[in-house]
């Protein structure tokens, strides 16, 4: 084996250094510097994989490709942060609302534990988008359609604070996130669904901004992605839409499901598999889910039954295991439940039981901090 001692290689103009081919062993027992500079002097057309350490985050980063660009380097497992976290904040019970946020570990099996408090009550269909740290709650019912905008530290506890407003304030729109952005989609205006698509930096505070449209207007609907794509199942129809959420534009026709339902699924999901639950088939409620693998195009397939029919009921997601959470009964006179169900995304089958909500409630906003976008 060679060897050499240099402190320094570079070409002639100091812009650049050697390539190192092969296998490459590095034996000292101190540490290695990779390069570092703050966000505006990232390198142009890097490649895949480059790492470097950003002064402004003050985090590793790598380049995933044109598509994603820059990522946190991020340690994460179910030990980690207090596990894979799901949170529910807000929602009834009918007529009323609550402002209750609280969380499951979505690992373990058990009951809801409390978490703090909304900063506005959200009484109908708010939603929920999240990184591995920050969860971020937008728009519902409270007293009329609001356009606010709160988040919340996951791995703490305590009452979410102000984020800043959507571009219009709706109830039953679709979240979704690649874990820097946030989206949400379409909803319900009065008298009507639109189809505004809204997005926001998760990190940071502010304003919602103009991402497009979706391809249909659509009230209460329900979101899954992956790190790349948001899939978005619209109500009143059997459609799915699709939008590449690190860019900006309309959303694409994805497919159909089997039926119609007119609104209040809730949908789980990891990097590979969504997965849609429940519903309002136009009276009543379902039991029914059905998965769509989301990398590809097409229309949905059966995946098994939750452990009871209800509607208006929000999923969360850790990468091995969906939940969800609360919702409206199918039976007379239609109460609001505190029922937690729960799949392994990778299987096909059954819902099974997982614990219980600490109060009986619909709608609100959920999310986590190990879904597909992550």
């Amino acid at each position: 084996m060679s060897e050499a001692r240099v402190n320094n290689l570079s070409n002639e103009s100091n812009t650049g250094g050697p390539t190192i081919s092969g296998i490459t062993t590095f034996s000292g027992t101190n540490f290695f510097v990779p390069p570092v500079g703050n966000t505006a002097q990232r390198p142009e057309n890097p490649q895949k994989g480059a790492i470097r350490f950003n002064t402004d985050t003050k985090h590793l980063e790598y380049f995933r490709g044109n598509t994603i660009g820059w990522v946190e380097v991020e340690a994460s497992n179910e030990e980690l942060n207090g596990g894979y976290r799901g949170f529910h904040a807000s929602g009834g019970p009918h007529p009323s609302s609550i402002d209750v946020i609280e969380f499951v570990t979505i690992s373990t099996l058990g009951n809801g534990t409390d978490f703090g408090n909304t900063t506005y009550n959200a009484c109908q269909m708010s939603t929920g988008v999240s990184s591995r740290t920050r969860g971020i709650f937008a728009g519902g019912y409270a007293g009329g359609r609001t356009n606010a905008i709160m988040y919340i530290t996951m791995s703490s506890s305590g009452d979410a604070i102000d984020f800043g407003d959507m571009t219009q304030g709706r109830e039953g729109l679709a979240g979704g996130s690649n874990g820097t952005r946030g989206i949400m989609c379409a909803g319900w205006v009065n008298p009507a669904g639109t189809n505004i698509i809204d997005y926001i930096t998760i990190a940071a505070t502010g304003n919602a901004v103009d991402f497009g449209d979706n391809t249909q207007a659509s009230n209460q609907n329900a979101g899954v992605n992956s790190s790349t794509r948001m899939v978005v199942r619209g109500a009143n129809n059997n459609t799915i839409s699709y939008i590449t959420m690190a860019t900006t534009g309309n959303a694409q026709d994805f497919g159909d499901f089997t039926a119609a339902v007119d609104y209040g699924l809730g949908g789980v999901c990891n990097a590979t598999r969504g997965i849609f639950g429940g519903g309002h088939p136009g009276s009543g409620a379902l039991n029914t889910m059905q998965y769509i693998t989301i990398a590809t195009l097409g229309n949905g397939s059966d995946f098994g039954d939750l452990t009871m029919a209800r509607r208006d009921v929000n999923g969360v997601s850790s990468p091995t295991r969906g939940c969800w959470l609360g919702g409206t009964s199918d039976s007379s006179p239609h109460p609001d439940v505190n029922t937690i169900d729960y799949v392994q995304i990778m299987t096909t089958g059954n819902a099974k039981d997982f614990g219980d909500l600490t109060v009986a409630r619909k709608g609100g906003g959920a999310c986590s901090n190990g879904h597909g976008g992550l």
